[in-house]
């Protein structure tokens, strides 16, 4: 019965996922927290994994399509790559499982729960549909950022951020990356972030499985669920209103930010 219960949490993510591309990490880590009790380390590290293989598929996909730009990813991955290293680092001396540790991802997961709801409800409310192609002569400014260093800042904080609480890489990954390249258009965007995201978080991921903070049993009935969620979410997309669930999404996280803070 707890076999089904986490396949259907699977399929219930990665339904939301598929519909609206955001939830991944956001909604799995606080709903393996309080609905099946496990622990924040164990969460947070099998969480990493599950949004690295459930983001590949989506990844090939926009690549078929020629909507990635892959020196941006090749920017956020000089800075986010080497910060997720340097924390699983501080993360091996200090050891995940320590009572201190469990306290910072608590906190941190929660802080990181209420800027994925702001930046969640901001494109909710702000969101408008872009263009898949940029103007003749427009590509270079496009996937220039404002300055060169900026993409290697943001992106090492998002590294810290995703490693620490596997939450960061979706909602704020595209709102850092709308500021960073304001030319570029939102499909292109969003596929920017979501191939980033692969490499962030198999390395993350892998680091958390070396430290033992990863539930290989729990992730196979995770990713049983959640496949076929985003296959049918992303059916779905173009018959539901995008906004309402993306409203009613941020408050949920803001809920769960505050709870998690609260503990």
């Amino acid at each position: 019965m707890h076999d089904l219960a986490f396949i259907f949490a699977g399929f219930a993510v990665g339904l939301v996922v598929g519909l609206t591309g955001v939830g991944g990490g956001s909604l799995m880590t606080p709903i393996l927290i309080f609905f099946f009790g496990v622990k924040p380390y164990l969460a947070i590290g099998t969480d990493l994994l599950f949004a690295a293989f459930t983001k590949m598929g989506g990844t090939v996909k926009l690549a078929r399509s020629r909507l990635i730009d892959w020196r941006i990813v090749l920017h956020l991955s000089a800075g986010s790559i080497p910060a997720a290293l340097i924390t699983l680092y501080i993360l091996h001396r200090l050891g995940p499982a320590s009572a201190a540790v469990q306290s910072v991802m608590t906190s941190t997961l929660g802080g990181a729960l209420l800027l994925t709801a702001a930046a969640t409800l901001y494109k909710a409310v702000r969101g408008k549909a872009a263009p898949l192609r940029l103007v003749k002569g427009q590509e270079a400014a496009a996937t220039h950022p404002r300055h060169w260093s900026l993409p290697l800042l943001l992106s090492a904080a998002i590294g810290t951020l995703v490693t620490l609480t596997s939450v960061g890489a979706g909602a704020i990954g595209v709102t850092a990356l709308l500021l960073l390249y304001p030319l570029l258009p939102l499909p292109r965007i969003v596929a920017a972030d979501i191939a980033y995201a692969v490499p962030l978080t198999l390395v993350a991921g892998l680091g958390h499985a070396s430290l033992g903070s990863v539930d290989w049993s729990l992730l196979a009935k995770l990713l049983a669920g959640s496949l076929p969620g985003i296959w049918v979410g992303s059916h779905l997309m173009t018959r539901t209103p995008e906004r309402v669930i993306r409203s009613l999404l941020s408050v949920l996280l803001a809920y769960a930010g505050v709870k998690l803070i609260a503990l």
